[in-house]
């Protein structure tokens, strides 16, 4: 039977490692709440838009009532439909999960876990081995960090292009009331 090799108990070179644990922890879930957050946004629009699309839909057919020129109601309508198209593409694309598997294999990421480490028992050992030697934890903590904050920032984007092209909906919108309005009176 073959005997299991332990590392014995790594030397501390940081008096404050468990200080300095909670902080990389506690910046791990900072940004994943981000990452939660911006899909949370990302919903709310897309919930906005399901109501506001109801509503548009429930009333296109009052446009067919206006007996005028409606080229200029035409414009403004293919507008607001490609700015409400682009809206939700972008709420949309922020919750197609980001996968970066560009960089160096690491404990912490659950691609990685599976695909990289071996079996469960190579995985077990070498998470075990990383966890004993604080500049290789803290390393692959800075990593995950680096990783997840830029999948945030990905998806912050795309919220933030998808609100932008909500409140130019809203005003293309309001301005299309506006112009029916107008012709009506």
């Amino acid at each position: 039977m073959e005997e299991e090799h332990i590392p014995s108990a790594p030397h501390i070179k940081n008096k404050h490692t468990d200080d300095l644990i909670d902080h990389y922890w506690g910046t791990i879930n900072y940004v994943s709440n981000l990452i939660r957050a911006s899909e949370i946004k990302a919903g709310l629009i897309l919930s906005f838009y399901g109501i506001l699309l109801n509503l548009v839909f429930q009333n296109i057919h009052m446009i067919e009532t206006i007996e005028v020129n409606k080229i200029v109601l035409y414009v403004l309508l293919t507008l607001w439909f490609c700015c409400t198209v682009g809206s939700i593409y972008f709420s949309v694309r922020c919750f197609i999960p980001r996968i970066e598997g560009k960089y160096d294999k690491n404990i912490f990421f659950f691609k990685d876990v599976i695909s990289k480490f071996g079996t469960i028992d190579e995985f077990s050992k070498t998470f075990f081995e990383v966890s004993l030697d604080e500049d290789r934890i803290f390393i692959q903590l800075g990593h995950q960090i680096y990783i997840n904050s830029k999948i945030a920032t990905m998806k912050f984007e795309d919220v933030n292009r998808s609100i932008r092209l909500l409140a130019i909906s809203i005003f293309l919108l309001l301005a299309v009331g506006a112009y029916f309005g107008v012709l009506i009176v």
